[in-house]
């Protein structure tokens, strides 16, 4: 088992919301409470906002009061009686064109409020929330982090959903994806997919020098480099600094294939903050130190800036090698600009961008849900909905002065050489030709990323 520094905490002990039951007259009240805190909120309209974020489990829950407070008053206002004859108008002309509207219940939805839209769009919202009147069973989350773009994945059930000192922390269980972790609001990773992450981030590293001894892990609590770490018999230390506990506990609760990787009896967990870690750590210590960081907001940020990849030199032997989560090429150009000017100004030996595909990467998200008379709604949001499947996420690895590190061709490679990994599950993603792929951009990407000094 991995020995952990910290009190042990069991997700027992953790705060947990549950979904609440159906009731037949919890729509009103909702409701009510709802236009109390738009109304509340009328003297504020002026003020601008940037979309809606809210978890919805049952039928109905918080729904951020995030709009314009207004525009309605009460559900038997005159406009709510525009509304719906402005959908019934809609209908008919929908059905006189040849749309064949179909069964009710099968129709899902998305929604996604920003403070751009117009009367018509906000009001087709508030004929969506009528209609979640009905007596239905859904589960939702909101979230849109980019203007204009999102991933849409249905959720079957909110299993677990926790508030650590850092940040929210959600699992549901998804129709396509499994099982998906959330933090904040934002995918971390999918049952489906994870293999295509966890693999590349932790292989291409340590697959490009001989033998690797040392090794640690900032970031990772879901355990999945950990597996994948576990997998190199020449390594003979696993340290793994994460900052959050909720993660790593809720990780072996709801992932347990993923999570593997902390019954290495190589693992040392340390939780606490990764720089402040990495400051402490004697110099030439660690082979290689893979940082899987989440975006660069909130605790993350700091793991994106120069003084942190300073410590990583700082920490790593000569000719030891680093991988970190270096986000998307098709997304965040200005960002990787910035982690490729100081990575080449911080390591003297290689400095290499490389990229995979993730289907839920970025972690950007809005989960769809089932509800009743839709059409129109859909029709009425079609012009300010884009949905974005990037799919792909990048990794910077360098190499400090020494030996010479050619990441682009793996030198110890795994392919055949799995016996030491605890779980037993072949590879799914990784292999020595996707390594070398991994590192050929696109003209666009290769401009900007090699003009940087």
């Amino acid at each position: 088992m991995a020995e952990e520094s910290g009190a042990p905490v069991s997700c027992a002990d953790l705060p947990v919301k549950r979904p609440r039951e159906d009731e037949e007259n919890g729509v009103s009240s909702a409701a009510a409470a709802v236009a109390m805190e738009m109304e509340a909120d009328t003297n504020n309209t002026s003020k601008e906002v940037d979309g809606i974020s809210s978890v919805i489990p049952g039928w109905f829950s918080e729904i951020s009061p995030m709009w314009p407070g207004s525009f309605f008053n009460s559900p038997d206002s005159p406009l709510f009686l525009l509304i719906f004859s402005l959908r019934f108008l809609l209908e008919k002309r929908m059905e006189k064109k040849g749309f064949s509207i179909g069964p009710i219940s099968h129709i899902e939805g998305v929604i996604i409020l920003h403070s751009s839209c117009n009367l018509v769009v906000i009001s087709a919202c508030v004929v969506g929330l009528f209609y979640l009147r009905r007596k239905i069973s859904l589960v939702a989350l909101f979230y849109m982090k980019y203007a204009g773009e999102a991933h849409s994945l249905k959720v079957e059930k909110v299993l677990f959903q926790g508030k650590s000192d850092y940040q929210n922390v959600m699992v549901f269980q998804s129709s396509t994806y499994g099982k998906v972790l959330v933090l904040d609001g934002v995918i971390q990773l999918t049952e489906r997919d994870e293999c295509a992450y966890q693999e590349m981030i932790t292989h291409l590293p340590l697959c490009s020098i001989p033998n690797p001894k040392k090794v640690l892990v900032i970031g990772g609590g879901d355990g999945g480099v950990l597996r994948e770490v576990s997998r190199h018999s020449s390594v003979e230390q696993i340290d793994i600094c994460e900052i959050d506990k909720m993660v790593v506990d809720v990780s072996k609760q709801y992932f347990p294939d993923v999570a593997v990787g902390y019954d290495d009896p190589r693992v040392k967990l340390h939780i606490g903050d990764g720089v402040a870690f990495l400051k402490a750590v004697p110099e030439g210590t660690y082979d290689a130190i893979i940082v899987d960081s989440s975006d660069p907001i909130g605790p993350a940020q700091e793991l994106f800036e120069k003084p942190f990849f300073e410590s990583v030199a700082k920490a790593l032997r000569p000719g030891g090698v680093v991988c970190t989560q270096a986000e998307s090429i098709w997304l965040h150009m200005h960002i990787i600009e910035d982690i490729v000017a100081n990575c080449r100004q911080i390591f003297k030996g290689s400095v290499n961008y490389a990229w995979t595909t993730v289907p839920t990467y970025p972690r950007h998200i809005l989960i769809t849900f089932p509800s009743p008379s839709m059409e129109v709604f859909l029709m009425l949001l079609h012009h300010h909905v884009v949905h974005s499947i990037v799919g792909v996420i990048g990794f910077m690895l360098c190499s400090t002065e020494g030996p010479l590190v050619d990441f682009k061709h793996p030198v110890n490679p795994i392919d055949k050489d799995e016996s030491c990994c605890k779980s037993k599950r072949p590879l799914k993603f990784y292999n020595s030709e996707i390594h070398s792929a991994a590192f050929c951009l696109p003209s666009f990407a290769k401009k900007v990323i090699e003009s940087k000094p």
